[in-house]
């Protein structure tokens, strides 16, 4: 341990490089307290986070049941719509008629033909936009 100017050098672990001049007497004091601060910042900063996590696994299981009730309604919904669309009458000319043009698999042409109550010329326009 280097003594100068009456303060002990070595501060517990912390490495501290020290010019030698005349104005380290001064200036040692408030060094002390900053890094006191810090560590208080430091302690700060996990209560809040410890805060935040009980927040939000709370606020987690709102919004899960809240995502739930959601989805079987947009299940609801597609299948309403799916009967819907299987009841619109759709010719088999047509249907075979996007297939070529567009290039698309059936189901998809059958889709799109459906959804534009078997109106080939809406459908066609729908695709290739």
């Amino acid at each position: 341990v280097q003594r100068h100017g009456g303060h002990d050098m070595a501060t517990e672990g912390d490495v501290e490089l020290e010019l030698e001049t005349e104005t380290s007497g001064p200036e040692r004091p408030p060094e002390k307290p900053r890094k006191h601060d810090s560590g208080a910042a430091d302690l700060e900063r996990v209560t809040d986070y410890a805060e935040e996590k009980e927040i939000q696994s709370s606020n987690l299981e709102t919004a899960m049941s809240v995502i739930g009730d959601r989805r079987s309604r947009e299940q609801k919904a597609k299948q309403e719509r799916e009967k819907e669309l299987a009841k619109v009458t759709i010719k088999k000319e047509d249907l075979e008629l996007i297939m070529t043009e567009m290039e698309i698999s059936r189901a998809a042409a059958e889709r799109s033909l459906r959804e534009h109550m078997g109106n080939v010329v809406e459908a066609l326009i729908a695709l290739t936009n």
